[in-house]
């Protein structure tokens, strides 16, 4: 089930602050992976080969059957909209972040748009467009959007369970 909490599991102001969560401290060297995507051209197709060559290093890819074919295309899926929707909607993206735990993929797209992303209700899946978040909703664990403490855009970020 997905909500929209402003901040993601273990960060936040219950947590003790912005900074980095117990689970986020025990991720091995080389498990965060960051992508500056601001003033780029092809975002989208650059974020999706990005995050699926980071599914290779961590071994998601290639797929040993087909649940792990799933969670892999599931996350690339996801990239692809969070980033399409900063193209979109919020002036571009700035950053794509992947966090990988051996539970979860934790993503992030950081932009400088003031808006804030939804699902669509009611979602009409006959009519094009307006899909996105619905698909991130359905994909993922949870999901939400921080907002940066400057007051200058956010951070949508997406977490996805690790193949079994």
């Amino acid at each position: 089930m997905s909500t929209t909490r402003p901040y993601p599991p273990g960060v936040g102001p219950e947590s003790g602050g912005p900074g980095a969560s117990a689970a986020q401290a025990a991720v091995p060297a080389g498990q965060v992976r960051r992508l500056r995507l601001a003033g780029t051209r092809g975002a989208v197709a650059r974020g999706r080969d990005f995050a699926r060559q980071a599914l290779h290093d961590w071994g998601w890819l290639p797929a040993a059957n087909a649940d792990q074919r799933a969670a892999a295309e599931d996350v690339l899926l996801v990239v692809s909209e969070l980033v399409t929707n900063a193209c979109l909607h919020a002036e571009g993206p700035e950053e794509l972040r992947l966090r990988c735990t051996a539970k979860v993929l934790h993503l992030e797209v950081s932009d400088l748009g003031a808006g804030s992303p939804a699902p669509r209700t009611p979602h009409r899946p006959g009519r094009p467009g307006g899909h996105g978040m619905f698909i991130v909703q359905r994909l993922c664990l949870d999901w939400g959007v921080v907002r940066n403490s400057d007051g200058a855009g956010k951070t949508v970020w997406a977490e996805l369970a690790a193949p079994s």
